[in-house]
C-alpha cells in the first residue's frame, strides 16, 4: 500500500464533519514538523486551523485545504459504513476521499518527497489547513488569512486542493471563482380583500415588471476567463395562505454569481436605479459572501500546467466555473491562487469515492509543481 493511500485512509476514518477537525491537523502537524515546519495550531470560534511553515525565504509556495468534511446523510444508504475507508472495485470510499483528505495527504507525501529529495531547496513551503469550510467559514481560513496579513507574511504561491478534476485527473484546474452577491428584497404594497382591489395595492403586481426587467438585464460580458454574470432569485415569497387576500408585501431573494469583469459596488448600484425606476416602497438588504479572484496564465498556472502534462500527458483546462471556495479568503493575501485536485463527480454524495489509481498521479503533481516552483 502506497503512503498516500494509508494517510487518506487514516484521515477518512476521522469523522471530521464541519466544524470538527477531530485530530486530522494533529495527524498531519505530527508529520509535517520532523521536515522542518514550524507548526501552529490557530483556534476560533470552535474551529481547528493550522498553519505549517519550513524556511522563512521567498518564494513561499502554499498548500492550502480543509480538513472538515459534510454530513454523511443517511446512514442505511452507504454501502460500507462513510468513516471506515473500504477499498472495492479500485475506488476508496468514504465520507472526504474526493473532498477532500485524499488531496491533503497527496500534499503532504509529495512535500516529503521533495524535502527528501531537494533539502535545500529555494524558497519556502506552508500548509494552511481548516476544519470551517464546509459550514459557515468564518473562523476557518479567513482567520489565518487575517493573522498571517497582520503579520507580514507574504504569500507567493497558493494549491487549494479543491476536487476540480472532470472526466480525468488533470483535465481541469481551477484558476478563479465567481463572486457571490446576495440580497433580499422586500418590496412594499398595501394588505387588503381581493374584491376591492381600489383599496389596496398588490406588491406582486407592483414586482413583476421590476423582476422581469432584473432576469433580463445583462450586467457584464464576462472576459477570457469568465462568463456573463448571472442575475438568479431563489426564493419568493407572498400572501396569507388565503386565496382572497391581497398581500402586504413580497419577499424575493435573488444571487449574483459574479466575475472580475462587474464590482459589487457596481452591481449593488444598477440593481438599485432599476428598483427606484419602477417607483414602488422597497427594502433591500445585501450580503456578500465572496470575491471573485483570478490567476491568470503565468508562473502557478504554467507550473501546474506542466506538472499535470509531465504525468498524466493531458493539456489541463483553466476554468473559474462552480460555486465559493477558501481561495476566495486567501486570493486576499496572495497573488496567484488556483484550486487542483482529483475528479468532483461524488462530492457530498452517498458513497462518496475516488479511484485508488488517481491517487500517486495525484502526489506525483504536486510533487512536479513544487520542483517547477521551488526545485
Amino acid at each position: 500500500m502506497s503512503k498516500t493511500l494509508a494517510l487518506t485512509q487514516e484521515l477518512i476514518a476521522l469523522p471530521s464533519v464541519t466544524p470538527d477537525d477531530l485530530g486530522c491537523q494533529r495527524k498531519l502537524a505530527e508529520l509535517l514538523a520532523p521536515l522542518g515546519f514550524t507548526c501552529e495550531s490557530i483556534e476560533s470560534g470552535g474551529v481547528t486551523n493550522l498553519w505549517a511553515r519550513r524556511g522563512d525565504a521567498q518564494p513561499l509556495v502554499v498548500f492550502a485545504g480543509h480538513t472538515d468534511v459534510v454530513p454523511t446523510g443517511p446512514l442505511d444508504q452507504w454501502t460500507s459504513a462513510p468513516f471506515e475507508p473500504t477499498i472495492r472495485d479500485g475506488k476508496l470510499y468514504g465520507r472526504g476521499a474526493a473532498d477532500m483528505k485524499t488531496s491533503i495527504a497527496a500534499m503532504v507525501v509529495a512535500t516529503e518527497e521533495f524535502v527528501a529529495a531537494r533539502p535545500d531547496h529555494r524558497g519556502s513551503i506552508a500548509f494552511l489547513l481548516t476544519s470551517d469550510e464546509e459550514g459557515p467559514a468564518t473562523d476557518g481560513t479567513v482567520v489565518v488569512c487575517d493573522r498571517l496579513k497582520a503579520r507580514g507574511e507574504r504569500l507567493d504561491y497558493c494549491i487549494v486542493g479543491e476536487p476540480t478534476s472532470s472526466a480525468r485527473i488533470g483535465d481541469t484546474v481551477k484558476n478563479g471563482r465567481r463572486g457571490s452577491l446576495s440580497g433580499r428584497l422586500v418590496i412594499k404594497g398595501i394588505q387588503g380583500h381581493i374584491a376591492y382591489p381600489q383599496l389596496a395595492k398588490n406588491p406582486i403586481h407592483l414586482a413583476a415588471p421590476a423582476l422581469a426587467e432584473l432576469a433580463a438585464e445583462q450586467w457584464d460580458e464576462g472576459n477570457e476567463y469568465y462568463l456573463p454574470t448571472s442575475w438568479q432569485m431563489s426564493n419568493i415569497h407572498a400572501g396569507t395562505g388565503a386565496s382572497n387576500v391581497i398581500p402586504g408585501e413580497v419577499v424575493v431573494d435573488f444571487n449574483f454569481r459574479f466575475s472580475t469583469a462587474s464590482t459589487v459596488e457596481g452591481l449593488q448600484r444598477r440593481v438599485h436605479a432599476i428598483l427606484d425606476r419602477h417607483g414602488f416602497e422597497y427594502e433591500l438588504k445585501w450580503t456578500l459572501s465572496g470575491h471573485p479572484f483570478l490567476t491568470p496564465r503565468g508562473t502557478l498556472c504554467d507550473a501546474v500546467s506542466a506538472a499535470i502534462k509531465a504525468e498524466t500527458g493531458i493539456d489541463t483546462e483553466l476554468s473559474t466555473t462552480g460555486g465559493t471556495s477558501d481561495g476566495r479568503f486567501i486570493a486576499q493575501i496572495c497573488p496567484q491562487v488556483i484550486e487542483f485536485g482529483p475528479p468532483n463527480a461524488t462530492i457530498h454524495k452517498i458513497d462518496e469515492h475516488i479511484a485508488v489509481a488517481d491517487i500517486e498521479p495525484l502526489k506525483n503533481i504536486y510533487r512536479r509543481t513544487l520542483e517547477n516552483l521551488l526545485g
